[in-house]
């Protein structure tokens, strides 16, 4: 699952192994049933984390990985609780961005709360952008890439959507993707610290978010996302017309 000779159509950056599927496993898992290549990259092992091991953690992340389908899972294994937009980290994802050459990338907000997941946001939109210049990091002797576009998942900030992935069909996947990391989430049997997110009723949470962000467009689930950027729309009556729940 981490063949650096496929390229991708989609790549998911996120900090920790468990980020990209509380956030993106439903678009994910759309786009692969959709005929697009998909991956995972995560800067961190999760090594910092109350519960579990790196090594269980790494475990986990490929069983999700397997779920999701994915074509690629990574890791860079940059210290977790120490993500930082420097050198090292901007160098790391540019080549993977060459080496795997996505169309579009998924991350998380800048203005997400942890700082992991702020500085990664950086990371990556300064990484996509440096992988397009030859001569930055001519040592690793890589191709520049073309300027994929980003996508921001909205988690943890109250943002207004710029639109919402309509992943209804794939909510009970995205969940047994999420469970696959099962040392993080709750377990009546476990003996280890109770953290936020292994709280009994966290999951439950997470699906209700999915189903408010569906309930704004008309659908049972949906994922809502970001974007910076203009939106190059070549058909808007068909963009605008599209079924949703118009109250008014």
């Amino acid at each position: 699952m981490n063949d650096p000779q496929v390229e991708l159509d989609v790549l998911a950056i996120f900090s920790h192994p468990d980020d990209a599927e509380l956030s993106v496993a439903g678009t994910l898992l759309k786009l692969k049933s959709l005929g697009y290549r998909t991956g995972v990259a995560d800067m961190t092992r999760g090594e910092m984390g109350t519960r579990g091991t790196p090594e269980l953690r790494a475990m986990e992340a490929l069983e999700a990985g397997r779920l999701m389908n994915l074509d690629v899972r990574i890791n860079l294994e940059h210290p977790d609780g120490h993500v930082w937009p420097n050198e090292e980290s901007r160098k790391a994802v540019v080549r993977v961005i060459r080496s795997y050459r996505p169309r579009v990338l998924l991350t998380t907000h800048w203005d997400d709360p942890h700082p992991d997941h702020a500085n990664t946001c950086r990371i990556v939109r300064e990484a996509a952008r440096l992988a397009t210049m030859a001569r930055y990091d001519a040592e690793a002797r890589q191709q520049p890439a073309k300027m994929p576009a980003l996508m921001h998942s909205i988690y943890s900030r109250l943002v207004i959507p710029s639109f919402i992935v309509d992943v209804s069909d794939f909510l009970e996947e995205k969940m047994r993707a999420i469970r696959a990391h099962s040392s993080q989430f709750y377990s009546a049997e476990s003996k280890e610290p109770v953290t936020r997110i292994s709280e009994e009723g966290f999951l439950q949470q997470i699906e209700f978010r999915m189903r408010y962000y569906g309930s704004l467009i008309g659908v049972n689930a949906g994922e809502a996302f970001y974007v910076r950027e203009a939106l190059n729309v070549e058909d808007p009556v068909s963009l605008l017309t599209r079924p949703m729940n118009i109250y008014s």
